[in-house]
């Protein structure tokens, strides 16, 4: 099978829907980012403002180092079946499975952070017919953080791992909360 950056998005779609373990949340949290952060450079593009241009290429930057998390989400899932599924079940595979299978959406709830503080600095100065994009993007970005946040906290409890982790995870939630608290516009 083709890496799920590599698919169009009607296959991507049809392959998180179908009875299958992979793709799921990681891998869509992923490609969530990676959206995010194309509308975040995709506005920055249109801004005028000193330093727009290095938000674009950092949201780029972060928009191509995301996407084959989704490969290694799906991966890393697998390992963990498979470690949970054999005959002998060696806690050795079964824990080395989970630390990687929390690892993966670690990280890319800290690149959906670090897309969420790059699109605030955009929306800030930017450019405001594309306040919508970036808004949305911010929202994005901090909603996958928040869901790989999440299947982190799972593998972390699951293999009774590191608690560092999650606290990792858990700060990632909140510097993406404040990049979206900060465009938020009071209603």
């Amino acid at each position: 099978m083709a890496s799920f950056g590599r698919r169009t998005v009607e296959g991507f779609l049809a392959d998180v829907a179908a009875r299958q373990s992979a793709p799921g949340g990681g891998a869509v949290a992923a490609v969530t980012v990676a959206a995010a952060a194309g509308l975040v450079a995709m506005s920055a593009r249109y801004s005028g403002a000193d330093g727009a241009a290095a938000l674009a290429e950092d949201a780029d930057r972060e928009r191509v180092a995301v996407l084959p998390l989704a490969d290694a989400d799906a991966d890393a899932y697998g390992e963990v079946l498979a470690a949970m599924r054999a005959p002998d079940r060696e806690p050795g595979r079964v824990r080395a499975a989970l630390e990687q299978a929390a690892d993966v959406p670690l990280r890319i709830a800290q690149a959906g952070a670090r897309v969420a503080r790059i699109g605030a600095a955009v929306a800030a100065d930017g450019n405001p017919n594309l306040a919508g994009d970036v808004h949305a993007a911010v929202l994005l970005a901090e909603a996958a953080a928040r869901a790989a946040a999440e299947l982190v906290r799972i593998n972390v409890a699951l293999g009774n791992l590191d608690r560092t982790v999650a606290a990792a995870a858990a700060a990632a939630i909140e510097e993406a909360g404040a990049a979206s608290r900060a465009v938020r516009t009071p209603t």
